[in-house]
């Protein structure tokens, strides 16, 4: 019964240290540039340096990133994953 409740415990104390919290951050600015080969994303904010960010397979909007180059952006990046975008959209 303890060898089960012991295994139970580090497959609990496992589990809880995978899972993510969620947070999340958003950078607006101006698209400067998208690479197609390395999918990252180069972003100029009004004020500050440029910030590059990666798309992954699981980036919603990564489809029309192409024709949104040179226009204003918002991008919500993972706070634990920098440099991950979690989503691409027009700013509004």
């Amino acid at each position: 019964m303890k060898n089960l409740l012991t295994i139970l415990a580090a497959l609990a104390l496992a589990a809880s240290a995978q899972a993510g919290c969620g947070k999340t951050s958003t950078a607006e600015g101006t698209l400067k540039s998208f690479d197609e080969k390395t999918k990252e994303l180069t972003i100029a904010p009004k004020e500050g340096k440029a910030t590059k960010v990666t798309l992954t397979p699981e980036t919603k909007g990564a489809d029309g990133v192409k024709d949104l180059v040179g226009k204003a952006v918002t991008v919500e990046v993972s706070v634990h994953a920098k440099g991950k975008a979690l989503s691409v959209a027009a700013a509004k």
